[in-house]
């Protein structure tokens, strides 16, 4: 190939370089130098069985693997890493509170646009994070890496335009404010991990420094020298003369005869295709994109006249029409849903034109049909799974069924030349193209043809693009993010491996985690990337791989231990009191419910969640009536040393309450702030910290030794609080000096669905007003009903209140809670005593949240109640609609005395989405298993 020495020499780095304190004649004796090393691992068989290692030749992960910073399997090199970054950096103390600040962050970035896949979280939105959590030269950990944003973060964090272009101040010193100093600039480092080949193949190229100029000579060279050898097949001639015999254009197809006088070739931009279905009342083909569409609005009709016999037809009323052929890769004949080319944009000179497909195109066609590939293809059989093989049915079972002869021929040219160089970056572009080289390639009238994203869906009328021109649009992208990546000289390592699993990586020693985990049964990421492995020769081993998939049989319960697995890892692995952000969306709250639930019994504690606006909806996020438009984030520190050791010593006895607490509270963010307005910070609401204590407990083996409402008294004598919020003694001065300065101060939002969001409304309520029953039921009755959980029977107000909340009788002093609410809304009713007539009328009949002390003996009579039933449910063979206070009341007994098969055995009565729904009932039930099974 021909190729400038000099841009030759760019590429292959001929300059002295080092790698973990090795020195190198230049970067390829480096790489060659470690393949030799990776080589001999791959001959190692215990190597081979380390989860999640990928499905493929030794020759194929060594071809494109460039070790020691990214290997296509588990990367034996991590600790040498850890080991020199950690030599560089200096011990310091370390404490942060949750990042909580809702993310906006636009994908319209060239760094974002380099390279599609199936979810990316934008790398601006990820620096924030980095920033808030590290300092420079930590060590960021990400185990679910996707295309690597993760890095891109971490090394722009030093770069000053970047972080200015979040709204941060850089000082000349490095420093980095908003209000007050909170950072500084400079580059992380980073381990980037995935169980994907494609994903991590990806993420080496967007994190290897790369020469833009000699990227661009070299590619579009080559993309010259493809064009050169392969442009007929985009020929056409513009104003054809119908007239002329068939065996005439043959022979100007065939290049055995010039062009006629009159006739012009014209370059193809892109061919439309249209499915061909069967009338069902007259059994004539019909034409989807004749008989369906309208050409002046370019929409599909939902009727539409059968162009034969009249009849009204629709989309879902027609018939496949098939053709049978034999397939000369696989061997077989096969039978294919039919799809015909309708219409053919082409340029002559620049200006454009349409036209239908004739004589000349269509003997074009089944030349390149007809004629043998020269070059390699993939032609795997698509991987079992219901996304993968969804076109089975249309006959696209095989990876070459996807493209058409002429695509196959021009990306096997394509990488043919590319291999000749042997660097990673032009099968970086490659792989790009590749997917708007498929028969997924949906024609938009308005421009801007692409394939669905997150799914093999194949359209009725897809588009066949110049790939020609697809590939120097794709160069030009990553033009674009080689310079604002820039060329820094920091290298961040990859590993393809499962996150379960890491053991290179020692104990306590990565400084921050991002995780962007599989959402359930969001995204098959083994099948999507399946494509794209193909082109590489090194495919997912997907048998770690944590998503809901049926053909895998895996469950949510599945899917939930693999997590759990992750999260453990991540946990041995993060140093004490440092944390991890995950990033998570989901239809399901059962889904979203289970993730957080793993994260608290792998050891963690959430101390925040936060909204992430992607500002753009996935395809399953845009049809789906019930997705979540905003992926949540959850904040997770890993507790310190010292609370680990007290609460052991401790035994789970009260102190260690009050000990957790302590510890937790200086995780918490003291104020969140919007436009001047304080936010109520849900995470210091005495009942959520009731939870954590309780989750915390929990994972440890022991049984919470104070009751909701002991707990919440207990808050008061050890602790302040204010506006609804418990603060440690110096958190409430700071918390004090924001209030005095803000606009308007922070309320509590609570949206009723169930017996337990009801209470705490009607507390939230009578706290600021008690009330009679006339005056609380209008208000009460607006926020129950539609949203109230189905399988969840609905509580009489009079029940809740009785239960709950006391009613003053009028005889005896009026109670402080009722006093003092009286005396500042009633002229009449100041400064009278509480044993006061007119002020006892006034109170009559009001219902108030009762003091600590009486408060108890309400919870041990509602409690008993609770119990009461759950023995009727126990009773039951199966529950459609119940009380989940119940439930829960009965699960934490069981727990308490060790009765674990009783937790088992409710569970099963209850529907598996309520099970996983529930935080309390599920961790309850999930170590229950663990205990069952460990006898």
């Amino acid at each position: 190939m021909d190729i400038q020495k000099t841009t030759m020499k760019n590429l292959l780095n001929t300059q002295p370089t080092q790698c973990l304190g090795l020195s190198f004649e230049n970067d390829t004796a480096r790489r060659e130098y470690f393949l030799d090393l990776l080589r001999e691992q791959l001959q190692n068989p215990d190597f081979k069985k380390i989860p999640g290692f990928p499905n493929a030749t030794d020759e194929a992960i060594l071809a494109i693997s460039d070790p020691p910073y990214y290997t296509a399997c588990p990367n034996p090199w991590l600790s040498d890493f850890l080991n020199e970054w950690h030599k560089k950096s200096k011990s310091k103390e370390y404490h942060r509170e949750p990042f909580t600040a809702d993310v906006s962050e636009g994908k319209n970035n060239p760094i974002y646009n380099a390279h599609s896949y199936h979810t990316k979280v934008p790398h601006k939105a990820i620096m924030r994070y980095i920033l808030h959590y590290t300092e420079p030269g930590d060590v960021i950990f990400d185990g679910f890496c996707g295309t690597g944003m993760t890095g891109i973060a971490a090394q722009l964090c030093g770069d000053k335009r970047t972080v200015e272009e979040l709204g941060y101040r850089v000082l000349p010193d490095g420093t980095i404010k908003t209000a007050e100093e909170f950072s500084k600039l400079g580059t992380r480092h980073a381990i980037l991990n995935d169980l994907s080949p494609a994903a991590t193949f990806l993420s080496y190229n967007y994190n290897t420094p790369a020469d833009m100029i000699a990227f661009e000579q070299t590619a579009r060279q080559i993309l010259q020298e493809v064009e050169t050898e392969c442009g007929w097949m985009y020929q056409t001639l513009h104003r054809c003369n119908n007239k002329k015999k068939p065996e005439e254009i043959k022979k100007v197809v065939l290049g055995e005869m010039d062009t006629p006088s009159g006739l012009i070739l014209g370059r193809i931009n892109y061919i439309l295709w249209s499915d061909v279905f069967i009338c069902p009342e007259c059994a004539g083909e019909v034409n989807f994109w004749e008989a369906a569409m309208n050409k002046s609005t370019h929409k599909v009709h939902d009727k539409f006249p059968c162009p034969h016999c009249s009849a009204e037809l629709t989309k879902r009323s027609l018939d496949r029409a098939w053709v049978l052929r034999f397939d000369k890769v696989i061997g077989e004949m096969i039978q294919q849903a039919k799809q015909v080319p309708v219409l053919i944009n082409y340029s002559v000179d620049k200006q454009r034109f349409e036209k239908k497909p004739d004589q000349f195109d269509l003997a074009l066609l089944d030349k390149i049909e007809n004629s043998d590939n020269p070059y390699w293809f993939p032609t795997e059989r698509m991987m079992p799974g219901d996304e993968s093989r969804r076109n089975d049915k249309l006959g696209m079972t095989h990876v070459h069924h996807f493209y058409s002869q002429r695509n196959l021929w021009i990306l096997g040219a394509y990488l043919h030349k590319t291999q000749q160089i042997n660097l990673p970056l032009f099968q970086f572009s490659l792989l790009n193209t590749s997917w708007h080289a498929t028969k997924m390639r949906r024609y938009n009238p308005r421009g801007g043809d692409r394939p669905l994203s997150g799914t093999y869906y194949v359209p009725s009328l897809p588009t066949e693009g110049n790939l020609f021109d697809i590939h120097a649009h794709k160069i030009n992208q990553i033009l674009r993010f080689l310079s604002v990546r820039g060329n820094n000289p920091t290298r961040n390592c990859q590993s393809t491996s499962t996150m379960a699993s890491v053991p290179t990586l020692a104990d306590s020693s990565i400084d921050y985690i991002f995780l962007d985990p599989p959402f359930g049964a969001n995204l098959m990421y083994s099948e999507l990337n399946f494509l794209w492995e193909a082109w590489l020769k090194v495919f997912t081993n997907n048998k770690p791989e944590a998503i809901v998939n049926k053909t895998q049989a895996k469950s949510l319960i599945d899917y939930r231990a693999l997590m759990m697995a992750c999260f453990k890892e991540a946990f041995r692995i993060l140093k004490p009191g440092h944390w991890m952000t995950v990033e998570f969306s989901n239809t399901q709250a059962s889904v979203w419910n289970m993730l957080q639930t793993a994260v608290q019994e792998a050891g963690f504690v959430i101390a925040n969640v936060s909204a992430l606006d992607k500002q753009h909806g996935s395809f399953k996020a845009v049809t789906t009536t019930t997705a979540v438009k905003q992926d949540l984030i959850i904040s997770a520190y890993k507790p310190n040393g010292g609370l680990e050791e007290r609460f052991k010593k401790a035994g789970g006895a009260e102190a260690s309450v009050w000990e957790f607490i302590t510890s937790h509270l200086k995780y918490l963010p003291i104020t969140k702030s919007k436009d001047g307005e304080l936010e109520f910070l849900a995470e210091r609401e005495p009942r959520i910290l009731y939870d954590r204590t309780v989750t915390y407990f929990i994972a440890h083996g022991y049984p919470v030794p104070l009751s909701s409402q002991q707990f919440q008294a207990g808050l008061r004598t050890h602790f302040k609080e204010r506006d609804g919020m418990i603060f440690l003694l110096e958190q409430f001065e700071a918390y004090e000096q924001k209030r005095k300065q803000a606009k308007e101060l922070p309320q509590r939002e609570l949206f009723v669905r169930d017996e337990r969001s009801a209470i705490d409304w009607l507390q939230q309520f009578l706290k600021k007003r008690p009330s009679t029953r006339q005056d609380i039921h209008p208000e009460f009755t607006k926020l129950i009903g539609a949203g109230w959980k189905k399988y969840e029977v609905m509580q009489e107000l009079d029940e809740l209140l009785e239960l709950n909340f006391i009613k003053y009788n009028g005889k005896e002093p009026v109670p402080s809670q009722i006093h003092s609410y009286l005396s500042r809304h009633f002229k009449d009713c100041r400064h009278l005593t509480k044993d006061d007539p007119l002020l006892q009328q006034h109170a009559a009949e009001r219902w108030y949240v009762p003091d600590p002390t009486k408060a108890q003996d309400l919870e041990k009579i509602r409690e008993n109640r609770l119990l009461r039933e759950f023995k009727h449910y126990c009773q039951n063979k199966r529950l459609k609609e119940f009380r989940l206070e119940v439930l829960r009341a009965g699960f934490k007994k069981a727990w308490t005395e060790k009765d674990y098969q009783t937790i088992i055995e409710m569970a099963a009565k209850i529907p598996e989405s309520v099970l996983y729904e529930d935080e309390k009932l599920l961790q309850m039930y999930d170590l229950a298993l663990v205990r069952v099974e460990g006898v």
